[in-house]
């Protein structure tokens, strides 16, 4: 009895880990769609506005006093969806457990002192960071996932 006894502890753990890697798998993959689509918006913003400033430099009319705010607009815009992109980076560098150098952007083991490609001394190990992250990120998986079961009561 004891050997199935170990046995079952022993595909519980490896259950346990299983699950945990492709659940990390899945939201990695997810944030980095995610980002793709951003920079997608960003780079539709960035056409709308050389359009819109094409526009009003071939105009023939007076020159278009409204350009630099509703051009300004896309800049808060883009402004907005770089914030989330970087959140979105963030949110994959903990849940690969790593950090990125600040000097070369070389992701990097979290207990590196210094950057294996460049050599950059890390100035802190940003454990305290990593783990604060960590915990938003479980509380942020638990939030989708409970939305994802309503929307699947609803359907």
């Amino acid at each position: 009895m004891d050997f199935f006894d170990k046995l079952g502890k022993q595909a519980s753990r490896t259950y346990k880990y299983t699950t945990e890697k492709t659940s990390k798998i899945a939201r990695e993959a997810k944030l980095r769609m995610q980002m793709n689509e951003h920079k997608g918006q960003i780079e539709e913003l960035y056409e709308k506005i050389g359009k819109r400033m094409y526009e009003n430099h071939i105009s023939t009319d007076e020159i278009d006093v409204d350009i630099e705010k509703e051009v300004e607009e896309y800049f808060i815009r883009i402004d907005e969806i770089c914030d989330r992109i970087e959140e979105e980076r963030k949110e994959i560098l903990t849940l690969k457990e790593k950090k990125q150098c600040p000097n070369c952007f070389c992701e990097i083991e979290l207990d590196y002192n210094y950057c294996p490609n460049c050599g950059d001394e890390q100035k802190s190990n940003n454990y305290e960071e990593f783990y604060n992250l960590k915990e938003d990120t479980k509380k942020d998986e638990k939030t989708e996932q409970d939305n994802d079961k309503k929307i699947d009561l609803n359907n």
